[in-house]
């Protein structure tokens, strides 16, 4: 399974931003050893359903730490039998388009 998400939490720094708290969340992320790729929106993470959930909650709470309240986004790609959809996925598409 594909999951991207996007976690936040509800009090910003001084200037408004949240790169501290979502670098916590993507450090977790990094050292999961599973496949990923973060954007400036979401990050997506690749595996096994239990193991992409752990790995979602201990961002989540690590990009929580200090903060009443977090936001959390998720989307999910839900198929057995699938590995290295991550890049394929993108694959496909490139390919479609080389060939219009």
């Amino acid at each position: 399974m594909i999951v991207a998400f996007s976690v936040s939490p509800a009090a910003a720094d001084s200037d408004g931003g949240v790169s501290e708290a979502v670098a916590r969340a993507v450090r977790v992320v990094r050292e999961s050893g599973l496949p990923h790729r973060t954007g400036s929106m979401f990050t997506e993470i690749e595996g096994e359903w239990d193991e992409v959930m752990d790995v979602v909650k201990r961002a989540t709470d690590a990009a929580g730490e200090g903060a009443a309240r977090v936001g959390l986004v998720i989307k999910a790609d839900i198929r057995p039998g699938y590995t290295g959809q991550l890049d394929a996925k993108l694959d496909r598409v490139e390919a479609h388009l080389r060939d219009a």
